[in-house]
């Protein structure tokens, strides 16, 4: 989203005329989910995608038509994924997919207002929420859209804007992390808070996560106490590199932490690792994954109880972090990691199956 974004914006500068194309609704099986956007240009080149086939081309020929008649109101297209689209093209699968084509022409100062605020805050992070008219329940004109920021306040619009008390009564909170959705004729599209990824330990298996998590729209922060290791060559996409003791350095960090964290130990040994879980573990962080094997693990634990971390804390440890994939190499180890990461991001953070028994609380002399 945020590459697709700047072409817009870029766009916008060099007073290009195109056409933004976004998936506001999809009703059963559909080869992308609502929010998914594509950017059309006049010479038929494309940024972005709807899940291609044929369902793209005739999105792309009618936006193309709009721009060639010199209209400025947005349309919405709706396509039924059936016999109409063709085997050849894979999409017989019985879906419904409605797009919203928004003309971007020089001039128009809302479209571009609009664009420039919505990549503004999709570059903040702080995630944000765009509503679109899409029925007729509202009273508002089909195709109004209105963008609002994270706490729920309007910020920018095109069109009449939405008046309609129905957008306060479904707006739902990003920090429950919503879905896209259709209430009432107003469809839905939340772009959550981009989510911080501390990754303590800048070894082989680190390296390999951060840039699979910066390629998935993680941010990501590495902490190694060897300045050779946290640098910025092996780390190009990290947005904070820090290097020192570990334990000191987590104990400075924890006030930042907070549910919008997700925080994997992946160190280079059993003592660094109990350290940075002792630190991490009773933080709000939204998740809390540690790599090994189930007896080093238990052992930490065990060690952790006997220091009181509470045994609720330590339950919802993803440990060993990451899908149960058959992982052999570095490589395999970081997109089960990555997986796990994305899954808890999109459905939400959930209190890991046991992989590990936790012992009873013992004391220890």
């Amino acid at each position: 989203m945020r590459e697709l974004l700047a072409d817009v914006t870029a766009a916008l500068d060099q007073r290009r005329e195109c056409v933004y194309c976004c998936l506001v609704e999809t009703r059963g099986s559909t080869p992308q989910k609502a929010g998914a956007a594509m950017l059309v240009f006049p010479d038929g080149s494309q940024r972005g995608t709807l899940g291609g086939g044929c369902v793209e081309a005739e999105v792309k020929q009618k936006a193309l038509r709009v721009l060639a008649e010199g209209g400025d109101k947005s349309e919405l297209l709706t396509f039924c994924l059936d016999d109409n689209y063709g085997w050849d093209d894979g999409l017989i699968c019985g879906g419904r997919m409605t797009i919203h084509a928004e003309p971007l022409i020089p001039g128009r100062a809302e479209p571009t207002a609009y664009f420039r605020q919505l990549r503004t805050m999709v570059d903040d992070g702080a995630g944000c929420t765009e509503a679109v008219v899409i029925g007729e329940q509202t009273g508002e004109a089909r195709g109004s859209r209105c963008l609002f920021d994270a706490q729920g306040l309007p910020v920018a619009q095109i069109g009449n804007g939405i008046s309609s008390p129905d957008v306060a009564e479904h707006l739902v909170p990003l920090a429950r992390r919503p879905a896209p959705s259709v209430k009432n004729g107003i469809a839905f599209l939340p772009i959550l808070p981009r989510v911080t990824l501390l990754i303590v330990g800048a070894g082989h298996v680190g390296q390999a996560v951060a840039k699979l998590a910066a390629e998935v729209d993680f941010e990501v922060w590495v902490l190694d106490d060897r300045e050779a290791y946290a640098s910025s060559a092996r780390f190009p996409t990290a947005h904070r590199r820090m290097v020192g003791d570990i334990g000191a350095k987590l104990k400075e960090l924890v006030s930042e932490i907070t549910p919008s964290f997700f925080c994997i130990i992946v160190t280079r040994g059993h003592a660094h690792d109990e350290e940075a879980l002792y630190h991490l573990a009773s933080t709000r962080a939204g998740y809390v994954g540690m790599i090994g094997s189930k007896r080093k693990i238990k052992l930490i634990y065990d060690d952790l109880l006997a220091k009181n971390i509470p045994e609720e804390v330590l339950i919802k440890v993803h440990a060993p972090l990451g899908f149960d994939i058959g992982s052999q190499t570095v490589p395999e180890i970081a997109v089960s990691i990555v997986a796990e990461l994305i899954a808890c991001r999109n459905k939400g953070a959930t209190i890991p199956a046991a992989r590990i028994q936790v012992s009873p609380r013992t004391t220890r002399a």
